[in-house]
């Protein structure tokens, strides 16, 4: 069975980086549209970014986070620069059939890697 793997969570202080990678485990993802979703506690799935041909980002993270994919490796990528505490969650890797900023849109998630930003 085809699943997405995240890594490259943690702690971080404000102000900070982390770069987040997704791999499909078990087959490939070529030709999907892959995003990333967020949720802090407390608080429903929130989309980060997708890319496809063309990319596309949430107002909250426009600027400061940036989403790229290997498709040599068939991973995909979430860097984020100037971390903000509100930027603790757990971040989701996602795959689906066609770009979208709905939960519901994707087929394929991973099990998450939690991202925290102290002040």
């Amino acid at each position: 069975q085809v699943h997405l793997v995240e890594s490259g969570g943690g702690l971080v202080q404000a102000g900070g980086s982390l770069r987040l990678s997704c791999a499909p485990s078990g087959g490939t993802f070529v030709g999907y549209s892959m995003a990333w979703f967020r949720q802090a506690p407390g608080k429903e799935r929130q989309f980060v970014a997708y890319i496809t041909g063309n990319t596309y980002y949430g107002d909250s993270v426009k600027g400061r986070f940036t989403i790229s994919r290997d498709n040599a490796k068939s991973t995909v990528y979430l860097q984020m620069n100037s971390l903000k505490p509100d930027d603790t969650a757990v971040y989701y890797c996602a795959a689906g059939a066609r770009p979208s900023r709905i939960v519901e849109s994707y087929t394929y998630w991973g099990q998450g890697t939690q991202v925290t930003v102290s002040s």
